[in-house]
């Protein structure tokens, strides 16, 4: 099957909401099926072959339960070098992470992977550099207590109190919320189903 069938309806194998939000803002109606697999660094992984591997992995392992579906998944990770910043695991550890990212460069590494057959997987991925402005542990504080930074990779959100941190942006900032739309149309272009604006008569195509 070298094509998905115009047919298929689209399965996101994410909790994010901020995935659904971005596939919500395009016109796209899709149904949510969280992938639960071991997020586990192989060694000399990269952070960019890390994400698509586990985008890769979790777009397969929900297929398995969606036969008959266009299965879209992700991940991403913030990284200095080849260190990889993930979710925090306490506040302190926030903290910590937050002034490692201060008054400095990074990258944030979006990989995304699309299948509907179990040899058929379309994937890639986008990378973005975001620079942190100089700020005081007194800040970081503040802004953990929040509790925004506690369920992202890097211990900040971009689209939400977590822009206050950041002094500018080089390449797509969708792909720092966690769906980079341009990657997401080139898949989309790759599979056969290129994306279509929604008429007044109905969603999104695919």
């Amino acid at each position: 099957m070298n094509q998905p069938p115009l047919e298929l309806p689209m399965v996101l194998a994410s909790a994010s909401p901020r995935r659904a939000e971005i596939l919500r803002m395009l016109g796209l109606e899709v149904h949510i099926d969280p992938a639960a697999i071991p997020e586990i660094r192989q060694p000399h992984e990269t952070p960019e072959a890390y994400v698509e591997r586990l985008a890769r992995e979790k777009a397969h392992a929900v297929l398995a339960r969606h036969p008959d579906a266009l299965v879209l998944a992700g991940d991403t990770t913030v990284a200095i070098g080849d260190d990889i910043l993930e979710k925090p695991h306490s506040p302190a550890g926030a903290v910590a992470m937050l002034m490692r990212l201060q008054g400095r460069e990074h990258r944030v590494a979006t990989g995304l992977a699309l299948a509907w057959h179990p040899d058929r997987v379309e994937s890639g991925v986008e990378v973005t550099r975001v620079y942190f402005r100089s700020f005081s542990e007194g800040e970081a504080q503040a802004y953990v207590a929040t509790g925004e930074p506690m369920d992202k990779a890097g211990s900040y959100g971009i689209q939400g109190l977590g822009g206050a941190l950041v002094r500018s942006v080089e390449g797509d900032v969708t792909a720092v919320v966690g769906l980079s739309i341009p990657l997401l149309l080139r898949l989309l272009e790759r599979a056969g189903r290129p994306y279509r604006f929604p008429s007044p008569a109905g969603p999104a195509v695919p």
